[in-house]
């Protein structure tokens, strides 16, 4: 759900004082602020903002585990989009996978994601833009510019959040129009064809209308070449984006304002880098999808019929070379002020995104599997806040509706509509909550809290794979609750422990191999459901050094993974239900060691435990056991007034695997993979302008995203993070 920005006020804890501003920059390791003085950082106090939890609340008072990261930072750091941002915070893994498309962002959190791209899947992890959710990721590729503050809160957010939160929620807020006069401009140009411009302008045009504008361009070229299409448009791997965001923000006095936003981006590039891992494979498998005129193989395909460099595609397929997205919103913000302690807020947004892309599936010259593909989704969502204070009490209720309408299309060659379609997928999603939160300070050390809400949500698909379509639709509804309690300890300290329920609706099968009028296999799963038992301890250990560490325990039921086996004319992919059972431990860390030195560390550790299914016992995809970061940074003052910024910038990912299964005999263990940037930045006294020297994964480290077993062949889908060397210039003014 969205996340209602909250100024926070001088609190009456009587512990809220200067140290508690330092904590609450420095908590949850990633916070990264300017480098101050202790009294310094207390003039920040009423500028910090805590949205997580839709209330006000000091950062390190929050009883979650919860990681933030400043715009600003971000921005100077490098970092562009949620596959960086997942880098650095503890048990969080994006991938990309996607049919190929290199728009696509999958994020895992504590081993909950996203196995499949398709209309009939929904994520585990829900993404917001300023309260705004996206249903979808395909198509979005959103940029992180203009952005104020990303929070990644881990574990079920079912209450404030909603149904597709089971796994945990990525709140992006972006900064809002305001009174200040500014413009930022920024240029970036490096290796691997790497350029890159955006512009933010931001203005009051009178006491009561303001706006800000973002828009940039974003091109990198491509890792490999499609060897057998010499009339390629683009590289394999290789991107381009145009991207715009247009705020304006009315305020008629200080009781009501309204905010309305619209964005667009629109990309294009060449299919991502994959390779088919064929052994052998007899031809016969394929000869369904072969046309009269193409290329023929002699024997079985072998993995000499692929590409030496796997960065480089074999495919003869034109149709599959190039991928593209495009994806639009309008939302509309409006926020009343009834009293002192009364408050509401309604958000209403509507957007639409689309892709194209595809695989070639045997990665040969050969006519065999190529699946050009094409998807669409829009969606319309309406919330109403209420919040406010009676005393001690605190609230937070609403009510929200969402409907999502989209499909996917997938031909056999290069015409849509012109032969049988493999796979032609659509499905509608309503979707209504109702929800309260409410909290209690007991003392000024304790504060209890709790919520309930109740989601309903009916789903109507079709899918026709080829073969006869079939028709299904369902309906769930779930109640969802939390609980939790946190303590300021005398040191500042804040112990916390919370119980977390999340809900998300049961899903249709994403490719269903059915026989005409056979309604069997598209049938929904059931609802899905999570409850986690996490405690915490977060605060500043000494005056340098603050923490946060949280041990957690999450059980999920009837929670579907999906597997993909080959089928005549293409995939087949079914619902394997399964119960899981997660537990692990996180830690994040800010230790200002010096005036100069400053370290940031994160580490997760996660251990799924999966039950059997008919003897076999499967295994959480897409989760590595380990994930790690380091960053020391270290900031030489100038005899001239300017400084020298060095940072360092390490992530460490375990291995994991690609598919429900730990057999060694479907070769689909992903080994790890340990990534290393920096950057080196000089700013004058002024502090208008920055220039950066930056390395993005330095050591050129080429590493999966995922694997997919399909009985007759591995997809290996490569990353497209290659070593990048070049100069940033930040300006503002």
């Amino acid at each position: 759900m969205s996340k209602q920005k909250i100024q926070i006020k001088h609190s009456s804890r009587g512990k809220l004082t200067v140290l508690s501003t330092a904590i609450a920059f420095a908590m949850s390791g990633q916070v990264f602020a300017q480098n101050q003085e202790p009294e310094e950082k207390a003039l920040d106090i009423e500028s910090i903002t805590v949205t997580a939890a839709k209330r006000s609340q000091v950062i390190y008072e929050v009883p979650i585990a919860i990681s933030a990261f400043n715009g600003d930072a971000l921005a100077a750091q490098g970092i562009t989009d949620l596959t960086d941002v997942g880098k650095f915070v503890p048990n969080l893994n994006v991938t990309g996978f996607s049919a190929g498309h290199t728009s696509s962002a999958n994020p895992f959190i504590r081993g909950i994601g996203l196995q499949d791209h398709l209309i009939t899947t929904d994520p585990g992890v829900s993404v917001y833009v300023d309260g705004v959710y996206l249903g979808r990721q395909v198509g979005q590729n959103w940029n992180l510019n203009n952005i104020e503050r990303i929070e990644v809160l881990r574990g079920p957010q079912g209450t404030l959040y909603g149904r597709n939160s089971i796994g945990g929620a990525i709140n992006i807020i972006t900064k809002q129009p305001d009174e200040v006069a500014v413009t930022k401009i920024g240029v970036e140009v490096g290796t691997r064809g790497r350029t890159k411009a955006d512009l933010f302008v931001n203005r009051e045009l009178t006491d009561s209308l303001s706006f800000n504008f973002n828009a940039g361009y974003n091109a990198r070229d491509g890792l490999g070449d499609f060897i057998n299409v010499q009339d390629a448009e683009y590289d394999v791997g290789e991107t381009k984006e145009f991207y715009g965001r247009l705020s304006v923000r009315y305020v008629s006095s200080d009781d009501f304002s309204l905010v309305l936003t619209a964005d667009h981006n629109d990309g294009e590039g060449g299919l991502r880098p994959y390779q088919t891992l064929i052994d052998e494979v007899p031809t016969g498998a394929y000869y369904t999808g072969m046309r009269f005129g193409s290329p023929t193989p002699t024997g079985p395909l072998r993995n000499s019929d692929t590409t030496e460099d796997p960065y480089d595609s074999a495919t003869g397929s034109k149709e599959v070379t190039t991928v593209s997205n495009q994806a639009s919103g309008i939302s509309l913000t409006a926020d009343w002020n009834w009293s002192d302690t009364l408050s509401s807020r309604a958000i209403v947004s509507r957007r639409t995104s689309e892709y194209k892309a595809g695989l070639d599936d045997d990665g040969t010259n050969f006519f065999l599997d190529q699946f050009p593909e094409i998807g669409e989704a829009d969606q319309t969502s309406i919330e109403f806040q209420l919040n406010g204070y009676i005393g001690e009490v605190d609230f937070v209720s609403g009510l929200y509706w969402f409907k999502e309408e989209g499909s996917n299309l997938q031909a056999e060659g290069s015409a849509f509509n012109a032969g049988p379609n493999l796979l032609d997928l659509d499905q509608e999603t309503t979707s209504q909550a109702i929800f309260a939160n409410v909290g209690y300070d007991v003392n000024d050390d304790l504060r209890v809290s709790g919520g309930l809400r109740y989601s309903k949500d009916e789903k109507k698909a079709s899918a026709d794979v080829g073969i006869g379509p079939v028709f299904a639709q369902d309906s769930w509804n779930e109640v969802s609750f939390d609980l939790s309690a946190n303590y300021t300890l005398e040191n500042n300290m804040n112990v916390y422990a919370s119980i977390q329920n999340g809900y998300q609706s049961g899903q249709f099968p994403a490719r269903p191999y059915c026989l005409f009028g056979d309604i069997t296999c598209f049938v929904a799963s059931e609802n899905i459901t999570a409850i986690n038992y996490e405690v915490g301890l977060k605060g500043m250990v000494t005056s340098t050094f603050s923490m946060s560490v949280a041990l957690f325990n999450t059980e999920f039921d009837d929670l579907p993974y999906q597997v993909s086996t080959t089928a005549e004319g293409g995939f087949n992919t079914t619902n394997l239900v399964v119960s899981q059972t997660s537990r692990g431990v996180e830690w994040e860390s800010t230790w200002k060691a010096t005036e100069s030195f400053t370290l940031h560390t994160s580490f997760g550790y996660i251990d799924v435990d999966v039950d059997e299914q008919n003897g076999v016992k499967p295994v959480a995809p897409l989760t590595p056991e380990l994930t790690a970061s380091i960053s020391p940074s270290y900031e030489v003052e100038l005899d001239n007034g300017g400084s020298i910024v060095a940072r360092v910038d390490y992530s460490f990912r375990g291995e994991m695997y690609g598919e429900p299964t730990a057999d060694p005999g479907r070769q689909t263990l992903i080994d790890s993979r340990e990534l290393v940037n920096f950057t080196v930045s000089y700013s004058p006294a002024s502090e208008d302008w920055t220039l950066s020297l930056y390395g993005r994964n330095v050591f050129d480290e080429r590493y999966d995203n995922a694997r997919l077993n399909t009985g007759d062949y591995i997809l290996q889908i490569l990353s497209n993070d290659a070593s990048e060397f070049g100069l940033r210039y930040r300006m503002t003014f």
